[in-house]
């Protein structure tokens, strides 16, 4: 039996996005723009830009990227990825991009991202926001600029992020064991 363990909850993670949101102001330089990484990357995206625009006046472009076809296990072990689509309809060539994504563990996704974001022009600069920061599971030196929470967590343990958007009753973050 799989034990839950509520990492993050209401009203925690409203003023754990809140927080990230003023980050994000702090840090505004030139054009920046927003991109979740899909697919769990764009529910924390969405969420970072309602308050953004809600409760701070600030707008700022957002996307939806897929790294699908960029993720090193792509073709592996005969599992067959299926890719998302990407909602970018603006330019992000020479302009700062925040890439956000839920959880980040090895770090393999975000480089995925990183290179799938080359699609798409060249960013003057790249910086990296996650809900969850895993710290001690990273395969790659790749560390987020911003960050909600920072956990311990063993190999055998996942973080599970519940958002009401994928039809949950509440926000929820779970440590699984």
């Amino acid at each position: 039996m799989q034990k839950k363990r509520l990492l993050l909850g209401q009203p925690l993670l409203d003023i754990t996005l809140k927080r990230l949101c003023q980050e994000i102001i702090e840090n505004i330089e030139g054009e920046t723009v927003l991109l979740g990484l899909q697919p769990r990357g764009t529910y924390l995206a969405d969420r970072l830009n309602r308050f953004l625009k809600y409760d701070f006046s600030i707008d700022l472009p957002l996307g939806y990227l897929d790294a699908t076809f960029h993720r090193d296990d792509y073709n592996r072990g005969g599992n067959i990825l299926k890719p998302n689509s990407n909602k970018i309809d603006f330019i992000i060539e020479d302009k700062k991009v925040i890439l956000i994504d839920d959880v980040i563990a090895s770090g393999r996704m975000v480089r995925a991202g990183i290179d799938a974001m080359q699609d798409f022009g060249r960013p003057a600069k790249v910086e990296l926001l996650c809900l969850i920061n895993r710290k001690y599971e990273r395969d790659l030196p790749i560390q987020p600029d911003y960050v909600g929470k920072g956990v311990n967590t063993l190999d055998s343990q996942k973080v599970l992020v519940e958002w009401k958007e994928q039809g949950f009753e509440e926000d929820n973050i779970w440590i699984i064991d």
